[in-house]
């Protein structure tokens, strides 16, 4: 058989050296991206990044040193791969960046070396509650486009949309259990298999059960008896569900691990951490 037929061994050993050649980019890719990112988290946090901590993000004060000390790394990672769009005319200052991305980061606090939301390409920040149109069926069969005020937004395909008002609002009181950037970062994380259905990915059947359960049956207490602790909005379906106790989670964990252990107790697995302890 001749070596360049078709049916040769040059063609499949020419495949196996790309295939290898790709992976090998790849895994060098990888590499980079991890040392450059280690490079980031072990640069010293700058003093006036500090100051905005300290002065918008009170929430960050709760927390342990050496949780504060990740979280700042992880703020660092974010704002050097994650670009931020003002919109409306909305200006994108270090205060907007720092704020932002210190209440998405507070979500990756039980990972340290926490990919960063590797889905998310852009976070958008308006100057006030922003408009967007929605289908709406009251009856279930007339569909109809009707504009809604909306203060936060996350999209599957990678952007995360803010007010930069009420990001200062739900920052401002670590102690309501309201918080939109918490929130929306929380759909982020849901929508890691490109849809928000309240089932973020977890190991293992028998985890993906207990959250199951315990998830479904904390939406149907906050539907049927609403104690004020959980967002109602929560009660519209299981992703809103999952971000509204999210917010719960990081501002009012105590509160949350008394009423609702069983929720607590699967975001503690989620998340990593124990705020309750905090």
């Amino acid at each position: 058989m001749s070596a360049d037929t078709p049916f040769g061994p040059w063609p499949l050993l020419a495949l196996a050296t790309a295939s290898l050649a790709a992976i090998a980019a790849l895994v060098s890719q990888t590499w980079r991206r991890e040392r450059r990112r280690a490079r980031l988290r072990a640069t010293p946090f700058p003093a006036a990044w500090r100051r905005i901590l300290r002065r918008r993000v009170p929430l960050v004060a709760r927390l342990p040193a050496d949780l504060q000390l990740r979280l700042k790394g992880h703020i660092q990672v974010f704002l050097a791969e994650k670009p931020f769009l003002g919109c409306a005319g909305q200006p994108i200052t270090d205060e907007v960046r720092v704020t932002i991305a210190a209440q998405a980061c507070l979500l990756l606090l039980g990972d340290a070396r926490a990919q960063v939301y590797p889905k998310l390409h852009q976070v958008l920040v308006y100057p006030a509650a922003f408009a967007v149109e929605r289908e709406q069926s009251p009856d279930g069969t007339l569909v109809r486009q009707q504009r809604v005020t909306m203060s936060g937004e996350s999209w599957a395909h990678g952007q995360v949309v803010l007010s930069w008002p009420d990001v200062l609002a739900g920052a401002a009181d670590p102690g309501d259990g309201r918080n939109v950037a918490l929130h929306e970062f929380a759909h982020q994380i849901d929508q890691d298999k490109g849809h928000a259905d309240g089932q973020p990915w977890r190991p293992g059947k028998r985890r993906r059960l207990a959250w199951a359960q315990a998830m479904a049956a904390g939406l149907s207490r906050l539907r049927s008896q609403p104690t004020g602790l959980i967002d109602p909005y929560g009660a519209s379906d299981p992703a809103e569900f999952f971000a509204c106790v999210t917010e719960t989670f990081f501002e009012r964990a105590r509160d949350l691990a008394a009423e609702e252990p069983a929720v607590y107790r699967e975001l503690c697995g989620l998340y990593g951490v124990a705020p309750a302890a905090w």
